[in-house]
């Protein structure tokens, strides 16, 4: 296991270092940091003689990530002979991801080509572990169908970085939506469901109904429920990926607490946007809100409170256009969509990003026919055009898109799914 630093240990272990060394950036209340921690053992346990790995605390050392730069959880540092020789890397890192870095730039042998994978049978796979795929495993494990999750990070989904959910029905007035699914995950669990989590996804075989999974795993099932949600959608300006971790974040949870009195921009003007917003006033001392539309999309009750919170400023009928900075974000550029005029900002310390969401449809895209926005079309049991594979959840080509919604799908695919199966057995 990696071993803990403290700010006061930088200079010493890491710029005066010979040699490549690894820093997490990591903080509490942060499900991606969750997620990143077996995959960070996991090249520690594969390349400690050759590199240094080190875990640092970013709320208990904020200013030397203050002085870094590092204003996300979890980031990733590269270092060699005390210089940085790598692209940080912050949010839902992959295992490929850091694997290219130990062989681009610290030119190490791939210690994982010699892995043999282990085939794993199954009756129904599970793609996702969101709302939609643990309802679908909690059903399918009731009804004795061998049942494995799959996911990238840790069971939860986009709920695990909500704040507050005030409208999932049995939770009273609100609920924190990492506990909410931190409920589901635990009820699978007792019910028989296997995990796969902080896992990735290298080759998906849907016809064949195979999955290999890291270095390591070859799934073999008799169906496959896809259900692996969204992801934040990006702005696509100039200067977002540049920043990003370093000033421009997409979690409030996961970094709020590090712009404590201080400043920040809230791209969007929906429900996220609204609700997250009114969370980060907990930590910050004033917050402007910018949106490209006259009036904001959420829900009436989110609207007032945030129009009546004295921390919150709203800038309405404009557009970010570019993020300015040298190491770090610095300035916002914004569009004034009714003069076209543009203007920089330049009175916040950070900016969080909340424009709504995308299909995470990257494994499948080449094996199913999608619709225009790249969701998954499937009818009323959840069916998709492959006999034995179904969608559910937001990556379904649907009208809402809410945690309801979500186990409702769940629920129909995992029922359809477990009839396929017990025909197969016919």
């Amino acid at each position: 296991m990696a071993k803990e630093i403290q700010a006061n240990d930088f200079e010493s272990l890491v710029l005066n270092q010979k040699g490549g060394v690894v820093i997490d950036f990591y903080s509490t209340e942060c499900p991606p940091c969750e997620a990143l921690a077996p995959k960070f053992d996991f090249f520690h346990d594969l390349y400690q003689d050759e590199v240094k790995f080190y875990k640092m605390f970013r709320q208990g050392n904020k200013e030397l990530a203050l002085k870094l730069g590092v204003s996300s959880s979890p980031t990733l540092l590269f270092f060699k002979d005390g210089k940085e020789i790598a692209p940080r890397m912050s949010g839902a890192v992959k295992k490929s991801e850091i694997k290219k870095v130990f062989l681009e730039n610290y030119r190490l042998k791939d210690k994982t080509a010699g892995i043999q994978r282990k085939t794993i049978e199954t009756d129904l796979a599970i793609i996702g572990a969101g709302p939609a795929g643990l309802t679908a495993g909690i059903y399918a494990s009731r009804a004795k169908i061998k049942t494995l999750v799959i996911d990238q990070g840790n069971p939860g989904g986009q709920v695990n970085i909500t704040h507050l959910v005030a409208n999932y029905p049995g939770t009273g007035k609100e609920i924190q939506g990492f506990m909410l699914m931190h409920h589901m995950s635990e009820q699978a669990k007792l019910n028989g469901v296997e995990f796969l989590s902080a896992s990735e996804i290298m080759n998906l075989d849907l016809a064949n109904k195979t999955i290999l999974v890291d270095d390591d795993k070859k799934i073999v099932a008799k169906a496959i429920i896809i259900a692996t949600g969204s992801k934040p959608r990006k702005l696509g300006i100039e200067g977002e990926d540049r920043f990003a971790g370093n000033g421009i974040s997409y979690c409030a949870t996961c970094d709020g607490k590090f712009y404590e009195g201080k400043k920040l921009y809230v791209i969007g003007g929906g429900n996220s946007a609204v609700e997250e917003s009114l969370y980060l006033t907990e930590f910050v001392k004033e917050l402007t809100i910018i949106h490209q539309f006259d009036e904001f999309q959420a829900n009436q009750t989110a609207i007032e409170e945030a129009l009546a919170n004295p921390k919150i400023k709203v800038l309405f009928s404009h557009e970010p256009r570019k993020f300015i900075g040298e190491k770090g974000y610095e300035k916002l550029e914004v569009e004034d969509l009714k003069t076209g005029e543009r203007k920089v900002l330049s009175d916040a310390d950070g900016v969080f990003i909340f424009i709504g969401y995308q299909p995470q449809n990257e494994l499948f895209k080449n094996q199913l026919n999608l619709n225009q926005w790249g969701y998954i079309p499937a009818n009323e049991k959840m069916e998709t055009e492959i006999p034995g594979v179904f969608a559910a959840g937001d990556i379904k080509d649907k009208q809402y898109r809410q945690i309801t919604t979500a186990v409702s799908d769940g629920t129909i695919a995992s029922l359809n799914a477990e009839k396929y199966i017990r025909g197969l057995k016919k």
